[in-house]
């Protein structure tokens, strides 16, 4: 078994090889005990609360946890497969707006054959990849009457986000080592901002004032992070969800199996709500045929 905050060599299979016991992170001289996972974050929604829009009146924020090594040898080779297949380069940035739009690089998509094929095979990766997903969805409606419409859905969801994570690492006996947030830049001021959020959570600002080892990285979506685009295409499937609970959503029924939940392996798919799925504010048990408190919305909005 590979040690825990191990280095990886190089150019290994993923199956164990001699030298991969032989290496571990005491053994590097000045070497950073990192965490065997990487987080990627993004969004779903504007987390103002001064206009709410009465079709997508929810703020989402969606971190999908990776183990490196399954990150780097299977995940990523496999998106990139798909990439030089459909475009013949690597460079084009998977977007859930732009896919669903079919904008941009992806206005081919606007020929329902392809379209359909194209989106199996994207389902195909994200159903094959073993990440865990952490989620949360407030209720800015809700919100802006029990709080007031000074409070930021974006640091609220970022705290019950983090300290989700904190217990799904302290699980995996990874607590203590040191674990990258990627998020996506959104502009300097707003960088700013949630970087001084982000450490106050971290120094004990916290549901259990912990210390939380946790460090955050900002990176442009130029950077073409295969993490953050899959991130992207999450987070709006899991608004859509509790906005129309009893509409088909076939992405959400995907990643009902990546929720982190309680039970382990043996319950995936099952007990995630309040675990791997926050709901904000708190919302009292209810029968699955009876609709949140969110404003339905009139249209019909795809989700990848």
């Amino acid at each position: 078994m590979t040690p825990q905050g191990t280095q990886y060599a190089l150019f290994e299979s993923a199956e164990a090889m001699p030298v991969e016991q032989q290496v571990s992170s005491e053994a590097v001289t000045g070497a950073r005990r990192f965490s065997d996972y990487v987080v990627y974050v993004d969004e779903s929604g504007d987390h103002s609360l001064e206009r709410i829009d009465p079709d997508y009146p929810v703020f989402v924020l969606a971190l999908c946890v990776f183990h490196k090594r399954h990150y780097a040898e299977k995940i990523i080779p496999a998106v990139e497969k798909l990439k030089f297949n459909y475009f013949g380069h690597d460079s084009v940035v998977l977007h859930e707006h732009e896919i669903r739009k079919q904008k941009g690089e992806f206005a081919f998509l606007s020929y329902k054959p392809t379209r359909e094929e194209f989106i199996d095979r994207l389902t195909a990766i994200m159903d094959a990849s073993n990440f865990v997903l952490i989620a949360c969805v407030v209720d800015k409606a809700r919100l802006s009457r029990n709080e007031g419409a000074g409070s930021n859905p974006y640091h609220i969801a970022l705290g019950l986000c983090l300290e989700v994570l904190r217990e799904f690492l302290t699980e995996k006996g990874q607590g203590q080592h040191q674990t990258h947030v990627v998020v996506e830049c959104r502009g300097k001021k707003e960088d700013a901002e949630l970087e001084l959020e982000f450490r106050r959570i971290c120094d004990g600002e916290n549901a259990g004032n912990r210390e939380l080892p946790f460090n955050i990285i900002f990176a442009d979506k130029k950077t073409n992070l295969t993490g953050l685009q899959l991130a992207d295409l999450v987070a709006r499937p899991v608004g859509l969800n509790y906005i129309r609970p009893g509409q088909v959503n076939q992405a959400f029924e995907l990643l009902k199996k990546k929720f982190f939940c309680d039970g382990g392996r043996g319950r995936v798919g099952q007990g995630y709500e309040n675990v791997g799925l926050k709901i904000y504010p708190a919302q009292k048990a209810k029968s699955p045929d009876e609709p949140t408190e969110a404003v339905a919305p009139t249209g019909n909005p795809q989700s990848t």
